[in-house]
């Protein structure tokens, strides 16, 4: 017996566009229309009654998919979900926030039972498991990340490999001779974001096109602990024109805290720049010179994305990136040559 994911692999489209044909609540083309029906009708395929009834009433509920383990910097994932619901209730949308990690199963879960009307999933993985079920749902989702696979869906961030690069050009010009990444913890990496290689691999190539040396430190474990053999670094960033580079303000905290009470003062002894928002950089005992991943600026893409492909499903699925931005601060050292 055919099903919908028949129909529209048979049509050329995808299978929330199937639903839309079959429950009139979304604008289609009539060429699309046209092709769903055909293959409908050479399938054999005819939908039951009751299910393109349900498929046709709306919830008026979006749902945010957000991991929230341990090691989780919540302050980071606070402008996301202000700025989601703050654009959802503008459209007369409620949104409901599912935290935990129930994978693939999650998202069938939420379309299945009709609970929510599209999907926001977030800490999107390089081989993410549900990205495969992101793609057949009859609902539509968008993604905050992008996987190594994004054909047929539509993703929205920041652009990763700008950000890479833009954190090292400032120390380059600025005269550095040596640039030291703060890397990730083993969990962390082990959690295989693509984002983490992205920002590492762009950061690498624009110190080697900058002629300066290049280091990355990885600390190996969380907090304190895993900077435990970064004190043999620090006697050396004096006299070596050292600009560092921190991925994440949990880094960039330990990192300054670590130089001050070694007597190296940033922005003075050694340069330092940090991924994080532009109220994160200016908290800090020494405002941090700063690329911002502009998560406010993601999350209402984002949006005006979903409520895009809710009122045109045909519209053409893309991955769309956020210019990241950054911002000189009193951590960075002028050196003169």
């Amino acid at each position: 017996m055919a099903t919908s994911s028949d129909v529209a692999k048979l049509a050329g489209v995808s299978q929330s566009t199937v639903s839309y044909v079959m429950s009139g609540t979304r604008s289609i083309s009539p060429a699309t229309r046209a092709r769903v029906e055909a293959a409908m009708e050479q399938l054999d395929y005819h939908p039951n009654a009751g299910a393109r009834a349900l498929a046709g009433r709306r919830t008026n509920v979006i749902g945010l998919v957000a991991r929230l383990p341990g090691n989780t910097d919540v302050a980071a994932l606070l402008p996301f979900i202000d700025t989601i619901s703050s654009y959802s209730r503008e459209r007369d949308y409620d949104v409901v926030l599912v935290t935990e990690d129930e994978g693939p199963a999650g998202l069938e879960r939420l379309a299945g039972r009709a609970i929510v009307d599209a999907i926001v999933l977030m800490d999107i993985r390089r081989d993410d498991p549900r990205v495969a079920t992101a793609r057949r749902l009859q609902i539509p989702v968008v993604l905050i990340g992008v996987p190594d696979d994004p054909h047929e869906l539509d993703c929205v961030d920041f652009d990763v490999r700008l950000a890479g690069r833009l954190a090292v050009e400032e120390l380059v010009s600025t005269g550095h001779r040596r640039i030291l990444l703060i890397g990730e913890t083993p969990e962390v990496r082990a959690e295989n974001f693509g984002f983490i290689a992205q920002f590492t691999s762009s950061a690498h190539e624009a110190a080697q096109q900058g002629g300066v040396r290049w280091q990355l430190y990885e600390p190996d474990a969380e907090g304190w602990a895993g900077f435990s053999g970064f004190d043999s670094l620090i006697d050396s960033m004096r006299d070596d024109r050292v600009g560092i580079v921190a991925r994440t303000p949990q880094a960039l905290d330990i990192t300054m805290q670590m130089l001050t009470s070694r007597g190296v003062v940033p922005g003075v002894d050694v340069s330092l720049v940090g991924l994080c928002t532009d109220d994160a950089a200016a908290g800090f005992r020494f405002p941090v010179t700063n690329v911002s991943p502009e998560p406010r600026e993601v999350s209402r893409l984002a949006m005006e994305t979903l409520f895009e492909r809710l009122d045109d499903s045909d519209a053409a699925r893309e991955v769309r990136l956020i210019r990241p931005r950054l911002t000189r601060r009193t951590t960075t050292v002028l050196h003169r040559s």
